[in-house]
């Protein structure tokens, strides 16, 4: 992945890096959820829990767990931020047209095939039974 180095502004953004390929406007399918503007009130509007509130926007992404799409090939678009867990997530179009969310797997980059099926072989970012591992 490129790492993009700051400009050194201020001496918080001395040192700072970002990854220049993470790509954060999710699809809209595979998203859902509300923002509950809560910020610590209860159904009265009352404050109930103090230094609560603000924060940006969070949608759910849906998360494919289960992979099982077995046997067809996808491929890595894009590795995007979730703003819900502490790891990245891959968008993956599979060789049927379907588009799917997975946690990124460590060292796939973007235009990496994956597969899962219990025949496939034991890489990086494929998806095998306990069985046939």
């Amino acid at each position: 992945m490129a790492i993009h180095l700051y400009k050194t502004s201020t001496p918080s953004t001395r040192n700072g890096t970002v990854d220049s390929q993470v790509k954060s406007n999710p699809r809209n399918n595979l998203i859902y959820g509300q923002h509950h503007c809560g910020k610590g009130r209860n159904a009265r509007g009352i404050i109930t829990s103090r230094h609560r509130g603000g924060g940006h926007k969070r949608l759910y992404r849906k998360i494919d767990f289960r992979r099982n799409e077995k046997d067809i090939y996808g491929r890595i678009v894009t590795i995007e931020y979730d703003p819900n867990r502490n790891a990245y997530i891959c968008l993956i179009h599979y060789g049927d047209g379907e588009k799917r969310y997975i946690l990124h797997p460590r060292g796939a980059i973007i235009g990496d095939t994956i597969v899962s099926g219990t025949e496939v072989p034991i890489k990086m970012g494929n998806a095998l039974p306990l069985s046939a591992v």
